[in-house]
């Protein structure tokens, strides 16, 4: 069971937000202020922070870089009415995973807590500190493609594009489910995106013709490995 420090001062849609996500098996800390927020998660462990970014106290950017100094692996998603383009930007300079703008559905975030936390959480937990791949070795941890030809350093999304792959090897990895899980959002711009990144990997890993990456139509990909 996932625990998320909320930070959001008001009252009435922190106990609406506490609700749906405790009644969706999350243990939810709400507290209204951030200094607060901030002296909780010093004592507490947490693995998400929903962050508004209008608190009393301590405002959501100067938290999250607070937060950002204790735990830096800790992901965090920023809740704000605010929808100009520099507070974007300002909020992912301040390391967030995603940011949600007021008012969102309760079922846009938690499929946007979910996406965040099987990326950071679930693949970490038992992550292995390799894949063998043919005459190949990755290495998830360090973003390395490995070979006695020599070393390919992937970029994040190529890391985790194969990185799903090498976890559902030999059976499909479904097209949405993996934009979700990297891109937040399966729309045609991100599905397009991903498609790119699969032209990438199968050129790196090319030299082993034992190797393949296929589209499976209307489902996803199949990465085939001995």
């Amino acid at each position: 069971m996932a625990k998320i420090l909320l930070a959001e001062d008001d009252s009435n849609l922190g106990t609406l937000l506490t609700d749906y996500l405790e009644a969706k098996n999350y243990r939810v800390v709400h507290l209204t202020g951030g200094q607060k927020a901030l002296d909780t998660f010093r004592t507490e462990t947490f693995d998400l922070c929903l962050l508004d970014i209008m608190l009393p106290e301590l405002d959501g950017i100067s938290l999250a870089k607070k937060i950002r100094k204790i735990e830096k692996d800790v992901p965090f998603i920023f809740l704000t009415a605010k929808s100009l383009e520099k507070d974007k930007i300002e909020g992912f300079s301040a390391g967030a995973d995603d940011y949600i703008t007021k008012p969102f559905s309760m079922e846009e975030l938690l499929y946007r807590i979910e996406a965040i936390l099987r990326r950071t959480k679930s693949f970490t937990d038992e992550e292995p500190d390799e894949f063998k791949l043919g005459k190949f070795t990755f290495y998830p941890r360090t973003q390395i493609l490995d070979s006695d030809e020599g070393s390919q350093k992937l970029t994040t999304k190529e890391s985790e594009l194969l990185k799903l792959l090498c976890h559902n090897k030999n059976e499909v990895l479904e097209r949405n489910y993996a934009l979700r899980t990297i891109w937040v959002d399966d729309n045609y711009f991100n599905a397009r995106s991903m498609d790119v990144y699969i032209t990438k990997l199968r050129k790196y890993l090319k030299t082993d013709p034992s190797i393949t990456i296929l589209n499976v139509h209307g489902k996803g990909y199949r990465l085939l490995c001995e």
